[in-house]
């Protein structure tokens, strides 16, 4: 071909062309700018510029790729494939997008916050209490980093006995979010899950943390079914994340501290309530011996009350006993007349020639009947 000839191609030859150019040139491409004519089409698909002093690019992606609601004006970090579209013109297609910037960073998780917390995932009331201390623990760090080994270390110091399960992620990163998500999900799919979910990592910067800030991580520690225990970085101010976790902590350290007791303070209560236990025992023992004391006193005494009042009872009815007994009656110098073996009380039941038996006190005779005297008035 003549060097003087050019290629002559048709437009969508041309698309082709440019963008097998740009796939080979730059597969993907990290472009830093601030954020202009954003918005949102049907709940699904995202439109935005980047633009700086000089220039203007437009992006295109879905919503699920935000870290959080967006506002004109913030610096973001966007990562996506520069393509030429037959229709549309040129665009980047969005892979990844992340505040730039300590103030973007800081608006976004604001913006974020303050949308979570109109949908109450900040509120007590739906914090769950964490078991103490759980034998099964789920951990989701980077495993190369000091804030495992730190947790690893003050656990093992504290406590004994406790089964953890971990998944390795990175902890900042374009890749962080998924796989911090990922991993809550994974544990939260198990047939018999861990106790408690404990997320971690050490400080950093504002930067460094914004993984824990997005809407993604924030949302997964929310959903979790299993409770959650989150503690990022020495910072002042806590990632959202934290905020809708059962329970945040200021250090990985402190994470450890609060889910499980130290073995020397559980020890010295155990003691210390033995030996009250031991007190409250013996004080109750001698409390007993001087009730069981003063029962038996008053059992005694009851007992012989029982007995003089029987024996006084029983007294008394000797005496009526007496009073009734017939021979007493004759040894007051009364007598018994019978006659058939009947005893007779009145003269009406006799006459003149009955045969009569008379009982005294010291015996018997028989008399006849000869006469039948009246009544003595």
């Amino acid at each position: 071909m003549p060097e003087s000839a050019e290629v002559e191609v048709t437009v969508s030859e041309f698309v082709a062309l440019f963008n097998q150019t740009l796939e080979y040139a730059y597969p993907s491409i990290t472009i830093i700018g601030e954020l202009a004519n954003f918005r949102v089409s049907k709940n699904r698909w995202v439109y935005f510029d980047l633009k700086d002093e000089d220039a203007s690019i437009k992006f295109f992606g879905v919503v699920y790729q935000l870290p959080g609601p967006l506002e004109e004006g913030m610096m973001l970090k966007v990562r996506g494939q520069p393509r030429l579209h037959n229709l549309y013109g040129f665009s980047v297609n969005i892979l990844s997008v992340q505040p730039a910037g300590e103030g973007s960073i800081r608006k976004a998780a604001d913006l974020l916050k303050a949308k979570l917390q109109k949908e109450g995932l900040f509120d007590e009331t739906r914090k769950r209490q964490l078991p103490y201390p759980p034998s099964r623990i789920g951990l989701i760090t980077s495993k190369q980093s000091a804030a495992y080994a730190d947790f690893v270390k003050v656990l093992g110091a504290r406590w004994s006995g406790v089964e953890i399960k971990m998944i390795d992620v990175q902890v900042q990163g374009e890749v962080a979010s998924g796989q911090i998500v990922a991993a809550l999900e994974q544990f939260n799919a198990l047939a018999d899950p861990p106790e408690v979910l404990v997320l971690i990592r050490g400080g950093g910067s504002q930067e460094d943390l914004a993984t824990f800030s997005t809407e993604q991580v924030t949302r997964a520690v929310a959903a979790s079914r299993v409770p959650t225990l989150v503690a990022i970085g020495h910072e002042i101010d806590v990632a959202l994340a934290e905020l809708v976790a059962d329970r945040h902590a200021s250090t990985p350290s402190n994470a450890a501290e609060l889910l499980v007791p130290d073995r020397r303070h559980a020890l010295q209560e155990i003691n210390d309530s033995s030996r009250l236990l031991g007190q409250l025992a013996e004080r109750g023992l001698r409390g007993h011996r001087v009730n069981l004391d003063q029962g038996r006193e008053e059992l005694m005494q009851s007992v012989q009350n029982i007995i003089k009042h029987s024996k006084d009872e029983l007294a008394n009815i000797q005496q009526l006993l007496e009073v009734l007994n017939p021979n007493a009656v004759l040894r007051r110098g009364y007598a018994i007349v019978r006659r058939d073996n009947m005893a007779i009380r009145s003269n009406k039941k006799i006459k003149p020639g009955d045969i009569v038996e008379t009982q005294l006190a010291d015996g018997r005779f028989e008399s006849e009947i000869t006469k039948i005297l009246p009544e003595k008035l």
